[in-house]
């Protein structure tokens, strides 16, 4: 199956993106959902803006996907990541990793969050009640 790469200013369905990754080859499917808190170091956030470089950050995505495939059994695969204006409690990031067995579904998932987040290029503005800054990751 070909990885799903969405990125996004819609809303993102979990559901549809565990479902597109399901199969009867699969044991184990492991879902990170990321979503807008109302904190960050010490500021009361209001909302978050994410902005994206699309062309690249979508092949960065396939790439990130491809190293998952080599180093564990990831079968199926989906990454979805929303840009613009994102309310407190809304996803911003889902990964859905399915392979045959649990451990390599949750190995493969944890590298997909963290290399995304160190290496493609999206960026966060955090709008807080006292200003609003752009941070990293």
């Amino acid at each position: 199956m070909e990885p799903i790469i969405q990125l996004t200013r819609e809303p993102l369905d979990r559901e549809a993106l565990v479902a597109a990754v399901s199969d009867p080859s699969v044991g184990g499917i492991v879902v990170f959902e990321g979503v807008v808190r109302d904190n960050a170091r010490g500021k009361n956030v209001r909302y978050l803006e994410y902005d994206v470089y699309e062309e690249m950050a979508r092949q960065q995505i396939a790439s990130i996907i491809e190293e998952a495939r080599q180093r564990w059994s990831v079968e199926r695969v989906a990454v979805a990541h929303r840009f613009g204006r994102l309310e407190i409690g809304e996803a911003s990031v889902i990964i859905v990793v399915a392979t045959p067995h649990r451990s390599e579904a949750f190995e493969a998932c944890r590298y997909l969050i963290d290399t995304l987040k160190s290496t493609v290029p999206i960026w966060k503005k955090e709008v807080a009640t006292n200003g609003e800054e752009w941070v990293e990751g």
